[in-house]
């Protein structure tokens, strides 16, 4: 793999909403070889200003920056291990109103999106004492984010819809590669087991099956029912998500 020729490192900021494959993505780009990741930074934040009850929330809190002025700063500072590429993870619910949005300019950035209605049935089968809104899958602040960084940086940001995605991984990371002006490479495909050092502290709540895994999981019709009470947030969060996905990549993108 050819490594990057820039004068600057390339920056991704990765917008998603939980229950994605946001996960496997970040550790499709880490096991690039030229790639450094950052795992939620704003996570510590978010449950600090918002007192919200998350598993293992006083770790979280306790290993990673409270404050978001901090925060912003390391992600346009140096890049760990001096690497060329730097992936940061985040959640589109950590970004609260109070965080700054100068930093984006510094970024290229990428929104990866799900069918609200798996989001929620993944959801609250791994918290099942949550009682969930809106904001809490990030699809609401998923648009705003779009909506704003077209509008600060002259141009839409790339959209990745999970489903279309996991049924062909290389053809949609090539193109991904092409719009962020990188090489790509087979590595991106398939990664060792296990846990990683960059994983989250709340990697033990959230990431079993990552862990477990050595790549993209093939996609398949998976159960997305829920119960009735969460109809209306589906409804509320549909045609939001439907507006991202008629802006998303296709194969066709990457011939």
């Amino acid at each position: 793999m050819t490594q990057l020729q820039r004068s600057a490192p390339l920056r991704i900021a990765m917008w998603s909403g939980p229950r994605n494959i946001s996960t496997a993505m970040m550790r499709a780009f880490e096991n690039r070889g030229d790639c450094a990741v950052v795992d939620e930074p704003f996570y510590a934040h978010y449950l600090a200003a918002t007192g919200l009850d998350h598993p293992g929330r006083e770790e979280v809190i306790a290993a990673g920056e409270t404050d978001w002025r901090k925060v912003a700063a390391a992600l346009t500072g140096p890049v760990p291990d001096a690497q060329p590429v730097c992936y940061q993870k985040h959640m589109t619910h950590h970004m609260l109103p109070q965080i700054g949005h100068d930093w984006f300019g510094a970024v290229a950035h990428v929104f990866l999106i799900r069918h609200p209605r798996r989001v929620l049935a993944s959801y609250i089968k791994s918290r099942p004492q949550a009682q969930p809104i809106a904001a809490d899958i990030g699809v609401p602040q998923q648009a705003a984010l779009y909506d704003e960084i077209a509008q600060r940086c002259g141009r839409a940001a790339p959209v990745i819809d999970a489903d279309a995605f996991l049924k062909n991984p290389e053809i949609h990371l090539r193109a991904l590669c092409t719009l962020l002006q990188m090489p790509y490479t087979d590595r991106m495909l398939h990664w060792p087991a296990g846990a990683r050092v960059s994983d989250g502290v709340w990697a033990p709540y959230w990431y079993d099956a990552v862990r477990k895994s050595t790549g993209f999981e093939p996609w398949c019709e998976r159960d997305k029912s829920v119960p009735p009470q969460y109809d209306e947030i589906v409804a509320s969060c549909l045609p939001t998500y439907e507006r991202l996905r008629s802006r998303s990549l296709s194969p066709a993108a990457a011939t």
